[in-house]
């Protein structure tokens, strides 16, 4: 399996098989499969939030080529990435549907420069910055103007790959936590006896349940491509959002003090509830998505 799964093979690779076409594919898409390259989709801007259309990165055509100008946030796997991904607008106002292109921008080109920081969830993350870059014509991926569609399909189906992952990591901290509770021996009994203790690992269990069920209809509407599945996927990462949080809280305290060290799986668990809260529309985002 080609690592980092998400960056690599979701989010670019995404990309790249919904829009490619059959040059491009052996290009770029062929050895990313092969792990012989890695990719990172740049879709996120500063001003935009979580508004996939808000894209203030531009592209002008000049001559045969292009020349992009603009910063993208949050570029996952920005750091190993030898080739970028990134939605430019070449037509219409910032927030428009329309005039959004996606273009290949290979790492080492010239005015293309990154700010590398690590993420709350030791994980990596980058600030792209492209400044007067100049890229060839056939770099262009997909119908001109008209990437949003295909950019909405595949973070889309990367918010139900991080949901997958918080629901495999809610289960993990609930069985964690009920073995630990069996083990740990306070007045001379394990706490796991302790009747309060009891209702709150059962909550835990309710909502790993409640969360799985959900992330399997979401998926399955999303892959027929059902009328559904936009408000499925709200449902899903709002769920995960608010009880992935309340798991990984849950956990760290029946845990107690040793439930926020460096050296116990706990914390990192949790660390990475909370990174995946916030990708891709936290639970408030898509709690008013389902509203409209």
């Amino acid at each position: 399996v080609v690592e980092p799964y998400l960056a690599n093979i979701v989010l670019a690779g995404g990309v790249l098989t919904r829009a490619a076409n059959a040059a491009q594919r052996k290009r770029w898409l062929h050895p990313l499969i092969a792990g012989e390259l890695q990719a990172a989709l740049a879709f996120a801007e500063p001003q935009a939030r979580y508004d996939l259309a808000n894209v203030a990165t531009t592209a002008v055509q000049d001559g045969n080529g292009w020349v992009l100008n603009g910063t993208k946030g949050f570029v996952i796997n920005g750091r190993n990435a030898n080739v970028l991904i990134v939605p430019a607008r070449i037509a219409g106002n910032q927030a428009d549907s329309d005039g959004i292109s996606f273009f290949a921008v290979e790492a080492a080109t010239d005015g293309v420069s990154m700010i590398n920081y690590p993420t709350v969830d030791g994980h990596q993350a980058a600030e792209l910055l492209l400044n007067d870059v100049r890229i060839a014509a056939d770099n262009v991926i997909g119908e001109p103007g008209a990437a949003l569609g295909v950019l909405e399909a595949c973070i889309d189906e990367a918010t139900l790959a991080v949901c997958a992952e918080a629901v495999g990591i809610m289960q993990v901290m609930k069985d964690k936590t009920v073995e630990y509770s069996k083990n740990r021996i306070q007045f001379g009994v394990p706490i796991g006896s302790f009747q309060a203790l009891q209702h709150r690992m059962v909550d835990m269990l309710t909502d790993c349940e409640q969360s799985q069920s959900l992330l399997m209809w979401a998926t399955m509407v999303n892959a027929a491509g059902h009328e559904d599945a936009k408000r499925a996927i709200n449902a899903i990462k709002y769920k995960v959002g608010t009880t992935g949080r309340k798991v990984g809280e849950e956990a760290v305290q029946i845990h107690g003090g040793m439930g926020v060290t460096w050296e116990l799986d706990i914390a990192h668990y949790f660390k990475r509830l909370i990174a995946i809260g916030q990708l891709f529309g936290n639970a408030d985002w898509h709690l008013d998505k389902l509203a409209d």
